[in-house]
This record gives structure tokens, sequence and C-alpha cells, in this order.
């Protein structure tokens, strides 16, 4: 049976529990962009979760403005993204921490002598301080850390499949010989349209939300997004590499 030749892993609440934390920190400034454009609308961590769950800053303002019908300047844009990233990574140093049996499982795969790599939408600095602070960074080195936000001119956000596309050209492999992880509908669709074999791991939602969050979850993601897997815990990760491998 054919080997996958990488294994491309997303970071938040794939890797990393950070996404809940990261919206706490954005939040108070999508209430201010609300104000700042005489709307009267304000968002909680959970609101940005539930519409905006795997975007970035800089597309989650897009998605706003489309939303709610109004236009920040360039300028604008820039500062509040710039302004997210800081109070984003400093939240993270201090508080993220691994989704359960991340360390265990990569260790195995290093012994097996798979390349792995973390592509994702955030940017660059916040992934890193991410996985620092969840202690698994030893496992990717800093050059095979890919960020939709960071890595790509102009910056990009899934499910636009620019970061799948630019890390497989990067590393020296096709989209159909990897495999990535995702816990997200907009992750899963980018790697969908990049043509990318998607495991889809939905253990975070029972983290965070109960069994019937998770089971819904599962199901979106193999129907919309043709996921070959869907992983509700780390342990169960061998098996769905099997699954990908049996395919190639």
């Amino acid at each position: 049976m054919a080997k996958v030749k990488y294994i491309l892993l997303d970071c938040d609440n794939t890797l990393v529990q950070s996404e809940r934390l990261a919206f706490e920190a954005c939040a108070d400034l999508t209430n201010e962009v609300m104000e700042l454009k005489g709307l009267p609308e304000r968002y909680t961590a959970a609101k940005l979760l539930d519409d905006f769950v795997g975007f970035n800053f800089r597309g989650m303002l897009k998605g706003l403005q489309t939303k709610h019908n109004f236009a920040l300047t360039d300028a604008e844009l820039e500062d509040f993204v710039a302004r997210e990233l800081g109070a984003v990574t400093k939240k993270l140093s201090e508080k993220a921490v691994e989704c359960p049996g991340v360390t265990k499982e990569l260790n195995l795969l290093k012994e097996q002598g798979y390349p792995m790599s973390v592509v994702s939408t955030s940017a660059g600095s916040r992934v890193v301080a991410s996985i620092e602070k969840a202690g698994i960074a030893h496992f990717f080195p800093k050059e095979h850390v890919y960020s939709a936000a960071t890595s790509l001119n102009p910056p990009s956000s899934k499910p636009d499949p620019a970061i799948y596309f630019y890390a497989c050209e990067q590393l020296g492999v096709k989209p159909a010989e990897v495999v990535t992880v995702e816990d997200s509908k907009s992750g899963a669709t980018a790697a969908m349209r990049a043509g990318i074999p998607c495991i889809a791991y939905v253990g975070i939602y029972g983290i965070e939300e109960g069994k019937e969050k998770m089971d819904e979850m599962a199901a979106l993601l193999t129907k919309e997004t043709n996921a070959v897997a869907v992983m509700y815990d780390w342990s169960e990760f061998q098996e769905c590499l099997k699954k990908v491998e049996a395919k190639l």
C-alpha cells in the first residue's frame, strides 16, 4: 500500500484548542468595528464562532462587511487586523493547550517517518505561539508552517484553496499525494477544492459543545466537503490514514 508523502495539519481546534480563546480576544474588536460604523449589532465569542469558525480575522471582517452592508477602508482593515493579531497571539501564548492525544499521535507519525507540516488560515506568528505553548512546535520546522494570512501575497483565507496549493508547491508534492486534517467546513472545503484527501476531526466539538454538535459536524463534513474519514479522537488517526492510503 502506498504511503502519503506529507501530512498537512490545520492548527486551530485541530492541533491546538485555540479557536475559543482567539474569538474571545477578537470579540471586543469586532464590536468596536460595529460601533465605528454606527451599527447596533454586538458579538460575543460564541456568536462569532457560530458565524465564522475557520476564518481568520481578515476573512471575518470581509464577511461582516457583506453581512451588515458596510465598508472598511483599507487603512481601517489593516489596523484592525494588526490589533487583533497582537491580542490573540498574546492570549494563545499564555493559554493554548493541545487537542487531546495530539502529542502521542505526532510522536508515532514521526517514528513512522511521515513528514508533517502546518497549513493554517491564521497568521504565522499566531500559529507559532499556539504550537509553542502547546509543546508541539518541535514537530514542525518553522519553514514548514504555512499561513493563508501571512505566507501569501495577497493574504487569503480558507475556504480559498490557495494556501494548500502554495504549501504543496513549497514541499514539492502533488495535492493527491498528501492528506490533511481539518475541523471546520471552511478548512475542509479548501482541501476539497485543492484536491487533497481530508480527514475531518470533530473531537473538539465534543469537548466544547457536546456529542450532538460533534455528530452534526461529522455528517456535514462528510456530506458537503467529501471528507474521506471522520476522526472523533486523535487515537483514531492511524485507522483514518489507512483509509486514505488504500485509495492512493
